[in-house]
C-alpha cells in the first residue's frame, strides 16, 4: 500500500508546465516540464502555461548543455499572452523586450548580483546563511530544498551537493537552479532572480500588475535542455515526505537503485 501511494505521489501531475506556444526549435517532453533547444543557438524561447501569480516562483533547473555557443539561459516576465503573440520572437533579448511589457535577463557564469543604489552608499552586505531552511523576498517563503541543484548521482556526489548548496558552482552550470518571481507594491511588481538559494536582488521595478504576468524562459545558446522545479509552499507534500524519507535512509544517492521502489520514485529521490 506504502508503494503504491508513494508511485502516485511521483506521477502525480505537475503544479507548472510550459505553454504549448514556445520557439520553432523548443520540444517539450509528454509532461510538459522539460524544454530542449533541438537545433541552432536561437529559437528557443518558451512561456509558462499560465500567469504566474504574485509571491510564487517560477523555478527552472539547467539540464544539459552544449558546447560551441556564446550565450545562456535568459529568465524573465511579460505581459504577452503567447496565444496573442502573431509569432513567438526568435530571442528574448532583444526581440521580446522590444515588444514592449517584458522584462528579461541574461544569466551570466558569475556575474548577476543586481547593485541598487541603497547597497552602493552602505557597507558591505552579511554573506547569505546558506543553512537557513527558507529564502524570503517580501512576502515569498521559499524552501531552499528545492532551490539548490544537486549533482547526477555519483560517487562524490555527496560532496559536490555541497558546492551547490554554497553556490560556488556557477550560475550557468549543469544543475544550477533559476527562478524569477514578482512582488507587488500599490499596484506595483518588481522582480527578482534567485539562483541557486541565492536573492539576486530587484532585477526591475515598476512592473504594471494589473494585468497577467507569464514567466519567460529562453533556452539559448550554451543552454540546451531545462526542467521546471516544482515548489512546495507551507506544508511540504506527499511527494516531498516520500522523498525526504527515503533518502535518509541511504549513504550515498547510488544506493537508490538497490531499493525495492517504483521506477519514477527512484529518479525523483535521485534528482531532487
Amino acid at each position: 500500500e506504502a508503494v503504491r501511494i508513494t508511485e502516485m505521489a511521483a506521477m502525480s501531475d505537475p503544479y507548472i508546465c510550459f505553454h504549448h506556444i514556445h520557439g520553432t526549435n523548443v520540444r517539450l517532453d509528454d509532461s510538459q516540464t522539460q524544454a530542449t533547444r533541438a537545433e541552432s543557438f536561437g529559437n528557443g524561447v518558451c512561456f509558462s502555461k499560465e500567469p504566474l501569480d504574485p509571491d510564487k516562483i517560477f523555478l527552472v533547473e539547467i539540464v544539459e548543455k552544449e558546447l560551441g555557443w556564446c550565450g545562456n539561459a535568459r529568465i524573465g516576465l511579460t505581459a504577452h499572452n503567447p496565444r496573442n503573440l502573431e509569432s513567438v520572437p526568435e530571442y528574448s533579448l532583444p526581440d521580446l523586450v522590444n515588444l514592449g511589457s517584458s522584462w528579461v535577463f541574461a544569466i551570466t557564469r558569475n556575474h548577476n548580483k543586481v547593485i541598487t543604489d541603497d547597497q552602493e552608499s552602505s557597507p558591505a552586505p552579511t554573506p547569505p546563511c546558506y543553512m537557513e531552511a527558507y529564502l524570503q523576498i517580501g512576502k515569498c517563503k521559499i524552501p531552499k530544498d528545492k532551490l539548490v541543484g544537486r549533482s547526477r548521482p555519483g560517487r562524490y556526489s555527496h560532496l559536490l551537493d555541497q558546492l551547490y548548496k554554497t553556490n560556488i558552482l556557477p550560475a550557468t552550470a549543469r544543475g544550477s537552479r533559476i527562478g524569477v518571481l514578482y512582488t507587488t507594491h500599490a499596484n506595483v511588481g518588481e522582480m527578482h532572480l534567485v539562483i541557486n538559494g541565492e536573492d539576486m536582488g530587484p532585477c526591475a521595478k515598476g512592473i504594471p500588475t494589473n494585468q497577467p504576468l507569464y514567466a519567460v524562459v529562453d533556452v539559448f545558446a550554451s543552454t540546451k535542455t531545462v526542467r521546471i522545479i516544482q515548489v512546495d509552499y507551507g506544508f511540504p507534500s506527499l511527494q516531498t515526505l516520500c522523498r525526504q524519507l527515503v533518502q535518509k535512509c541511504i549513504m550515498n544517492r547510488l544506493a537508490i537503485d538497490w531499493l525495492d521502489l517504483p521506477d519514477p520514485l527512484k529518479n525523483y529521490c535521485k534528482y531532487e
